[in-house]
């Protein structure tokens, strides 16, 4: 199997703890706090390998990091107003926007790339989709699938030309500045009781930040050197199966037949994603 598969099934492992933590977090926090926090500790985390990295690392990396705040921001404030699950769902329609917006990139669309997408989110709206939906949530989080959807088109494109440790630092750091100062025009009411809510969630904010952002931007800036958008976009649709799987070894969540049938279906779209030629394992 492609190195880069693993690399990014790994980091798609970790990103499953996530959805529940973000939620709690969220009972105390706003999105841009939950983002500038987590970013600030990835940034120190990465700050060493900044040394070195060149003009269009930079550029690319400040590219990569509007996108990815955006689409952080956008997630943890839907999170907010509807359950995990359901952002869950939301957020996995990137695999279906990968590909349609490929085209505008100079993309092809395949049918194979459609169908494996399309049977992604049915397996995930099978074992995610809720009720309770929010307007302002539901659109929060399809934002956050638009922008990451964009994210992981331009860093399949782009992470061949760059050092993985330099491409992830310089997008941590670009997304610490823009989510510190973003956070920090909130009300002063808000500001002054920012330092005991963000305690309360200490230990939370650190591993959001040292290993879910810092350690696996650098890995997955490391895997999509090998592995196209659309592939890519297909992998992440794990995530929420991951995080059910977590939920139900670690909290005791029930997993009923739907998730396990909807987890199936997302798992039979990534084998339905291998059929396909293999002609560029590698992105131009």
């Amino acid at each position: 199997m492609n190195p880069g598969v693993l690399i990014l099934l790994l980091v798609t492992l970790v990103w499953g703890t996530t959805f529940p933590l973000l939620k709690s977090a969220s009972a105390d926090l706003g999105g841009v706090e939950i983002s500038a926090f987590r970013f600030l500790v990835a940034a120190a985390c990465m700050a060493p390998f900044l040394r070195g990295a060149s003009r269009r690392a930079w550029a690319d990396g400040a590219l990569l990091g509007v996108l990815g705040l955006a689409s952080y921001v956008a997630q943890a404030y839907g999170l907010q107003f509807i359950s995990s699950n359901r952002s869950a769902f939301l957020t996995s329609l990137n695999v279906l926007m990968v590909p349609l917006l490929g085209l505008a990139f100079g993309g092809r669309l395949t049918w194979l790339a459609l169908a494996a997408g399309a049977l992604a989110c049915m397996g995930i709206g099978l074992m995610s989709w809720e009720g309770g939906g929010h307007l302002l949530g539901d659109a929060a989080t399809i934002v956050c699938a638009l922008a990451y959807a964009l994210y992981v088109i331009v860093l399949s494109r782009r992470s061949a030309h760059h050092d993985a440790r330099h491409l992830a630092a310089t997008q941590i750091v670009v997304m610490a500045v823009l989510g510190t100062l973003w956070m920090l025009m909130q009300s002063p009411e808000a500001l002054a009781t920012l330092p005991s809510r963000a305690a309360a969630h200490a230990e939370t904010l650190l591993y959001l930040g040292a290993v879910a952002t810092a350690g696996m931007l650098f890995l997955q800036a490391v895997g999509q050197r090998r592995v196209a958008a659309e592939k890519a976009a297909l992998i992440f649709a794990l995530e929420p199966v991951f995080a059910a799987l977590f939920g139900w070894m670690w909290l005791g969540e029930v997993l009923g037949w739907r998730g396990m049938a909807g987890g199936a279906v997302v798992i039979a779209a990534l084998v339905l994603s291998e059929l396909g030629p293999r002609k560029k394992e590698r992105p131009a």
